[in-house]
């Protein structure tokens, strides 16, 4: 699991990546101000779990093989991590496939909502119109 916390230009964003039989799940939160180091952590502890819980869609990846690293290698994998810049393309691809998902899934749910309350409206308006025949 993996949190990056970057400045995307105008707000301060935390990307979660947590990859699980070679599955890579992505969330997005967005902080806001440029967060403290308190903040950080109760992100962490409380909010951190949830968020990924709450992600529908994962991308393939490659497992990544435990092996004994040089630290050398390590130290410039390290240096090369922080260097990098916002999440990584997987994340962002993983995070564009949740966003896409919700949205079809939000605009199914509206678009049935809209269906219930026109029939509704339907309803209610014939009703109107029995009660007005009602005394002829």
């Amino acid at each position: 699991m993996k949190l990056t916390v970057y400045f995307d230009g105008q707000f301060w964003v935390g990307v979660v990546e947590h990859v699980e039989n070679a599955r890579l799940t992505a969330c997005r939160f967005l902080f806001g101000s440029e967060p403290k180091d308190g903040e950080v952590l109760d992100f962490v502890l409380h909010r951190l779990l949830p968020g990924l819980d709450d992600t529908r869609q994962s991308v393939q990846v490659k497992a990544a093989v435990a092996t004994k690293i040089n630290p050398k290698r390590l130290a410039r994998q390290v240096a090369k991590e922080l260097r990098q810049k916002g999440a990584s393309t997987f994340a962002q691809e993983a995070i564009k496939l949740d966003w896409e998902a919700r949205k079809v899934e939000k605009k199914v749910l509206s678009r049935k909502q809209k269906l219930e309350l026109q029939e509704q409206k339907w309803q209610q308006k014939v009703q109107k119109a029995k009660e007005k025949h009602r005394g002829k």
